[in-house]
């Protein structure tokens, strides 16, 4: 027994012997390969982050931006490693690409959603909080992720939108201006005096602190309808003050018109019975 452990020790030290020759170098090598070039990967991955900052790119794509820099750097590091050790990289590389393709060609419309989310991230149509109408719905902008845009309408619902859907549509941004202007009808009845509903109006939009001097409030005929004379009362606000200020000049335009004895026309039907009476033949 002693005898055999002598002899395979004997024949296994030589052959470690060669293999540490052999392949020493090229292990050390190798472990230095990756450890430099991961250490470069992080260097060039937080400096294309430094970089993005300086240029005020979304905190989002910032960090996704890393992150995909550093990963395909640490692929090219792991194929340097590999091929240090003499293992063949080809069949892998040629793997990895129809790997590659075939994820690309199954997640088209996400792969399609992420460059929409790019786009809207880099040219900012809109952002967080602003309040949007695009691809058929409206809403405040409460996330941009990298898929999809989260909407949140007045009444608290959440619409969750495909960021290529958003960016293949128009877009209206309500919030990206800090004016807008109200724009109000009105329909008084043709027997009313227009100098003084003019009057009226304009009493009505300077008594409200709310409405901007600068641009000027227009009010003037717009239209001399069927049954109405249609005046536009188009006042400029701060854009968070646009629905406080449109609910109230309705309400103060109603109360107002009716102290002055003004009438707004509506809608009437007259309705004639006749009493048909059926005679008798002679």
């Amino acid at each position: 027994m002693d005898k055999l452990t002598s002899i395979d020790f004997s024949a296994i030290v030589p052959k470690v012997q060669e293999m540490v020759a052999v392949y020493g170098l090229k292990i050390i090598a190798a472990i230095a390969i990756f450890v430099v070039g991961r250490w470069i990967a992080m260097v060039l991955r937080d400096a294309v982050k430094r970089v993005m900052i300086k240029s005020n790119v979304d905190e989002m794509l910032v960090s996704f931006t890393g992150s995909l820099t550093y990963v395909a750097l640490m692929a090219f590091v792991v194929i340097a490693t590999l091929n240090q050790l003499n293992i063949q990289t080809t069949s892998f590389i040629a793997i990895l690409g129809a790997a590659g393709l075939a994820i690309g060609l199954a997640l088209q419309g996400s792969l399609s959603n992420f460059a929409s989310g790019v786009l809207m991230v880099i040219f900012r149509p809109f952002k967080v909080g602003d309040y949007i109408d695009g691809a058929g719905v409206s809403g405040a902008v409460v996330e941009i992720q990298i898929f999809t845009t989260l909407l949140k309408t007045p009444d608290n619902k959440m619409i969750i939108v495909p960021n290529a859907k958003m960016m293949g549509d128009n877009i209206t941004n309500y919030s990206a201006n800090s004016v807008r202007r109200v724009d109000l009808v009105c329909g008084v009845s043709y027997g009313d005096d227009l100098d003084k509903v003019r009057k009226v109006l304009e009493e009505i939009v300077a008594a409200d602190v709310r409405i901007l001097a600068d641009p000027e409030t227009t009010i003037a005929v717009l239209e001399l309808a069927d049954s109405s004379v249609n005046f536009a009362v188009r006042p400029w606000v701060k854009s968070e003050d646009y629905w406080s200020v449109y609910f109230a000049l309705n309400e103060e335009i109603k109360k107002r018109f009716d102290f002055e004895g003004i009438s707004i026309p509506f809608p009437q039907r007259d309705v004639h019975l006749y009493e048909h009476k059926s005679g008798s033949a002679a």
